[in-house]
């Protein structure tokens, strides 16, 4: 119990998030550029489980994913991962581009 209630912290941790945070957001939204939604979704999916079965647990989750820590880590990954997502989608408009004009022809 105690192996499974310490797996539940690391991977809260690792995931980290606000919990009005996950449910304001869709996972399917389209020009979304946040990669970190999917991990969001299952911290919320284990806090809700871990909730149900001890609130005082729970409320300790929440409090470790907004210690500041978790918060700076987490807004630095979004970061980063939303640089990545426009350079991305800025390489996808370039080969678009070359294959209509060049490919194509038009």
């Amino acid at each position: 119990m105690v192996q499974s209630r310490a797996l539940v912290i690391a991977l809260i941790l690792l995931l980290s998030t606000t919990l009005p945070e996950v449910h304001s957001k869709s996972i399917f939204e389209k020009d979304r550029r946040d990669w970190l939604i999917i991990p969001d979704a299952i911290a919320a999916y284990i806090y809700e489980t871990v909730n149900k079965m001890s609130p005082k647990v729970g409320q300790f989750l929440v409090d470790a994913a907004q210690t500041p820590v978790v918060v700076v880590t987490r807004n630095f990954l979004i970061r980063e991962t939303t640089k990545l997502s426009i350079l991305a989608e800025q390489l996808m408009e370039k080969i678009k581009n070359l294959w209509y004009t060049r490919v194509l022809g038009y």
